[in-house]
């Protein structure tokens, strides 16, 4: 399966936010437990304040900066982020992303509900976890 930058965008306003360019990856043919979106936000724009605590479905959220520079406050923490720069926001925690730059901010968030899954047959868990402790 192929999907093309843009082909399916739709404007969305994410939990009282401004409004956000999305575009819901492979929304029906995907079999991953997960969401898998691109967003895109004008300067200015801003997910809205916001946490994931449903009774029936507690949700954690990756955003990894495509383009742009953002601000994310996660908790009590405020993180300024630029492209290449990833940030977990974990169920329950209150979090908003903000677009801080002069152009468009294009963020790749991945969400689903919290669980665990086993990665540790894979060679490439085994190098992240040596590439972490060597930074820590």
């Amino acid at each position: 399966m192929f999907e093309p930058r843009g082909a399916y965008t739709f404007d969305y306003a994410l939990h009282e936010g401004s409004g956000t360019r999305m575009q819901f990856h492979f929304a029906d043919e995907m079999r991953m437990p997960v969401a898998i979106q691109t967003w895109e936000l004008e300067p200015g724009g801003h997910e809205g304040m916001h946490a994931h605590h449903r009774d029936d479905m507690t949700l954690e959220e990756f955003y990894l900066v495509l383009e742009g520079t953002a601000s994310m406050r996660v908790g009590q923490e405020q993180h300024e982020l630029k492209a290449g720069d990833s940030i977990l926001a974990p169920a329950g925690v209150e979090h908003d992303l903000r677009n801080t730059g002069d152009g468009t901010l294009r963020v790749l968030v991945v969400w689903g509900e919290e669980g665990h899954k086993d990665f540790s047959a894979f060679g490439s868990l085994a190098a992240a976890r040596e590439a972490r402790a060597r930074n820590d």
